[in-house]
């Protein structure tokens, strides 16, 4: 659980909590915008309130393949079974047909000197012991990278075998941004999938008031609105391992229960007030079972590899329940 400081006046701090957030930079800018985005918000004693030394960003020339594999083990030794421990990569992936992360510095020439192959990167992370441990990959983004060097490296979202080999452990949640045949868009000032999950952290979508933004909460609201906002181009893949709750990730208002804005997406809605009538409670059961079904059919969709290849049924599905969120959603705004 997280723990507050001692000083009554004094924020809270989600003391358990540890990030390594990773952007490559080099050919896509908005790599180092998105991790060092991440971070700020992290460590905002208003918002996440991460303790600051348990939170490492590596962007441009800091990060490196040695530097990234050494925050991987760093992260290893700080945390045990009850910390919370986020890691973000933002850059490229690519099958070789080898799967390989590409950080700062690589060489297509020395992939395995230069780069972080699949299985490393996999092996680190199960070396971490937390049992509350979210993976988000943003790779595959569209530009950069001379389009994979004119087709002899394939971009790729996610390590093959990460999420199996991951299954081995408890509370482990893994979401890449997009499937294997699409993009990952860009945007301004942050890429899409980011963007989403700065809204998550900071509380949007959060299905109670509570204070804290959780796991599934943070799930969905990228599961849904990176669609939305790609005109159904971008779905995240999003895998859960042996989860027996919905864990807390973070604050979301430094203790507080009140979801606060992004200055950036001004006109992006909050999440709504807890409201206390028997009809918005009925709301809110149903706006929770269709969030939970719709996680599901996120969960058996990502089992296809192409997007193209999804039975009908389950895209019809997932279209339906996300209308009928969004409906709920509306509807609990507008209750008085």
């Amino acid at each position: 659980m997280a723990a507050s400081n001692s000083h009554p006046d004094a924020p809270a701090r989600f003391e358990h909590g540890h990030a390594l957030l990773v952007g490559v930079g080099d050919d896509l800018a908005v790599t180092t915008q998105d991790a060092a985005a991440i971070h700020d918000l992290l460590v905002d004693p208003t918002r996440c309130a991460y303790p600051p030394a348990q939170t490492r960003l590596l962007t441009e020339g800091n990060a490196r393949r040695a530097d990234i594999l050494a925050a991987l083990d760093g992260l290893a030794q700080a945390t045990d079974a009850h910390s919370t421990v986020l890691v973000y990569f933002s850059g490229h992936g690519v099958e070789t047909p080898g799967y390989y992360l590409l950080p700062f510095g690589w060489r297509e020439a020395d992939l395995p000197g230069t780069a972080i192959s699949g299985a490393e990167f996999t092996e680190k992370l199960q070396a971490i012991q937390a049992q509350k441990l979210l993976v988000l990959l943003d790779c595959c983004h569209s530009g950069g990278m001379a389009e994979a060097k004119e087709k002899r490296l394939v971009k790729s979202p996610a390590p093959t075998g990460l999420f199996d080999a991951l299954s081995t452990g408890a509370g482990r949640v893994v979401i890449a941004s997009s499937r294997k045949d699409e993009v990952s868009y860009t945007g301004d000032p942050y890429s899409l999938f980011t963007g989403a999950l700065l809204e998550a952290l900071a509380g949007y979508g959060a299905f109670e008031n509570d204070g804290y933004a959780r796991v599934l909460d943070t799930a969905l609201w990228l599961g849904r609105k990176v669609p939305e906002r790609s005109q159904d181009r971008q779905h995240p893949i999003i895998k859960v391992s042996n989860l027996a709750n919905n864990f807390a990730l973070a604050y979301y208002a430094g203790g507080a229960k009140s979801p606060r804005r992004l200055e950036w997406k001004a006109q992006a809605p909050a999440a709504a007030p807890r409201l206390e009538t028997a009809q918005v409670e009925a709301w809110q059961r149903m706006l929770k079972n269709h969030r939970e079904n719709l996680l599901l059919i996120e969960e058996r969709m990502s089992e296809f590899v192409e997007f193209t290849a999804i039975p009908l049924q389950l895209v019809r599905e997932k279209r339906l329940h996300e209308r009928r969120i969004a409906e709920l959603e509306q509807k609990l705004q507008n209750a008085p």
